[in-house]
């Protein structure tokens, strides 16, 4: 049986993330016809339209782009930064659909799922929330059977 190949990208940029934390355990979960590889946002400029029109797609972002498309499925570990999505994991997304008729190569049709880690009480539902309308208006094909949100992740 052929591996399923999974892209999990951690929305946050600390060394010491929780999101990229989780990432990784759950690499160590998985059966061994699944494989998961971790991606950051580290390189991701700010999003501005006049770089675009001026250099084109980044680096970091066609090679994203790439990890995505190569995948079967794709897993985002969010982190919630003042209960909703925090802006560097936005502004990749927001690069990963640019230019327009690219968007569909990328996310339509894809299978995507949200989880994510946070020190405080109440895990990562506001944010998870929040990548709803984003994902619905991208397309993607979002698993949503069941949440995953480790709240008090310095404890675990």
């Amino acid at each position: 049986m052929a591996a399923i190949r999974l892209l999990g990208i951690s929305g946050s940029l600390r060394a010491a993330s929780f999101n990229t934390a989780l990432l990784r355990a759950a690499q160590a979960q998985l059966p061994d016809d699944v494989d998961l590889q971790v991606a950051t946002l580290h390189g991701i400029p700010l999003y501005d339209g006049d770089l675009e029109g001026r250099e084109g797609i980044p680096a970091a972002v066609k090679d994203l782009k790439e990890q995505i498309v190569a995948s079967d499925g794709v897993l985002l570990s969010s982190p919630e930064y003042n209960n909703g999505i925090p802006g560097v994991f936005k502004n990749a997304i927001d690069w990963l659909s640019r230019p327009p008729a690219d968007a569909a190569r990328v996310f339509r049709d894809r299978p995507f799922a949200v989880i994510g880690a946070s020190p405080g009480g109440f895990g990562t539902i506001l944010a998870q929330n929040a990548w709803l309308p984003v994902l619905r208006t991208l397309g993607v094909r979002q698993w949503a059977g069941s949440r995953l949100m480790v709240s008090r992740a310095s404890q675990v």
